[in-house]
């Protein structure tokens, strides 16, 4: 089974992640398990009820990133090069319709941030671009309808 792409940036992120759950998140709901106990009846003490439920969700979060950074494939977007838009590839394109240029690079799903420029690598949009090139004319089939998009610049920072 082939890993999950992300960048080793991404990776980075996914682990400071994992440390603020494990050593702030975790220990902050015991402490408010323990004090939420302290209150007395378990029954119908909703703060428990809340910090136990928190627990769970944190747990849950833990399990996820703890599996995605196992499954992981880093790809070190500085060590390729090339003209053709694959993963890891920071991309500039025009809109033929609007003209309007973005700019945007295609990472992992799991790193995707659109205020910051990086698009996941299955978004419509970035499966639309890769293995083509600089110069060429893409249709692209998105949420919002048809867009026609020519690749300006391929880089990779």
């Amino acid at each position: 089974m082939a890993g999950i792409p992300i960048t080793p940036a991404g990776l980075a992120k996914l682990h400071a992640q994992l440390r603020h759950l494990r050593e702030v998140e975790r220990p902050k709901n015991v402490r408010d398990i323990e004090e939420a106990r302290a209150h007395g009846d378990l029954r119908e003490n909703a703060e428990y009820h809340a910090a136990k439920e928190r627990q769970g969700h944190i747990a849950g979060q833990m399990q996820f990133l703890e599996s995605v950074i196992a499954d992981a494939e880093v790809i070190d977007p500085k060590k390729l090069s090339g003209a053709r838009v694959t993963f890891g590839a920071t991309v500039t394109v025009t809109d033929v319709a609007t003209e309007e240029t973005s700019r945007f690079q295609i990472v992992g799903e799991h790193e995707a941030e659109l205020s910051a420029g990086q698009i996941s690598i299955k978004a419509p949009t970035a499966r639309g671009l890769l293995g083509k090139e600089e110069g060429d004319e893409v249709a692209i089939v998105t949420p919002r309808g048809k867009r026609v998009l020519t690749i300006d610049k391929v880089e990779w920072l």
